[in-house]
């Protein structure tokens, strides 16, 4: 399975609560019609997040796809032409980041219905290899997150290794994804020894302190 993950900034002539509708009510509709997608999930940052002036950033966007076949036929198609265009009336282009993504599931615990998610931004640090990079969050940094009791799903999606190729570099490393009950359980994880451990072994592999939101999921199909 591919998938897609977009990160998304509105456009700075509209309202959160305009954007979040538009993209939820419109621009779903559209994107659903994709042919070959799988799942679509929406990640919308919170309005208590806006409190002290813009977030990292007003979501993301999860897509799910067979494989990169899948991806290829969609170019040309009267659907992801209604997709693009529509974009323009809502996102803002300079704010749009895509990332192709290998997940790996280090909780594999329930999604709450009514929990939060939080995302986190990652970038590596700086002169550390990728596949050292990818190792170290994965089967050390991924147990110690995992051991937050409040914690009830932990993913990482790592930036595909076609990502880097030709020296290139991906707009990010990747993203680490958690569910909690609530925002009260998320705030009570930040008081337990688990936690504290967790954030100190970030400076061995990540570039601190990371930008993160914290969301609501809206499963759009799959």
């Amino acid at each position: 399975m591919l998938k897609l993950v977009s990160v998304l900034n509105r456009r700075s002539d509209l309202a959160v609560e305009a954007f979040q509708d538009h993209w939820l009510n419109t621009h779903a509709t559209l994107v659903a019609r994709l042919p070959g997608l799988r799942r679509y999930v929406q990640s919308h940052t919170l309005l208590s997040g806006y409190r002290k002036g813009d977030p990292a950033a007003d979501g993301i966007a999860e897509l799910w796809f067979d494989d990169t076949d899948a991806l290829r036929a969609l170019e040309g198609t009267a659907e992801l032409a209604a997709v693009r265009e529509d974009e323009a009336s809502f996102i803002d282009p300079a704010g749009h980041r895509q990332l192709f993504v290998d997940e790996h599931v280090i909780k594999d615990g329930p999604i709450p219905p009514e929990g939060v998610k939080n995302i986190e931004f990652v970038r590596r640090k700086a002169g550390m290899p990728v596949p050292d990079f990818q190792r170290y969050w994965r089967e050390v940094h991924g147990p110690l997150g995992a051991s937050i009791e409040t914690v009830l799903r932990y993913v990482q999606n790592h930036a595909r290794a076609t990502s880097y190729g030709d020296g290139r570099e991906p707009p990010l490393d990747g993203l680490a994804l958690t569910w909690f009950e609530s925002t009260d359980a998320m705030r009570a994880s930040a008081r337990s020894r688990e936690y504290a451990t967790t954030r100190a072994d970030e400076d061995n592999f990540l570039t601190v302190p990371l930008d993160f939101i914290i969301t609501r999921e809206h499963v759009i199909m799959g």
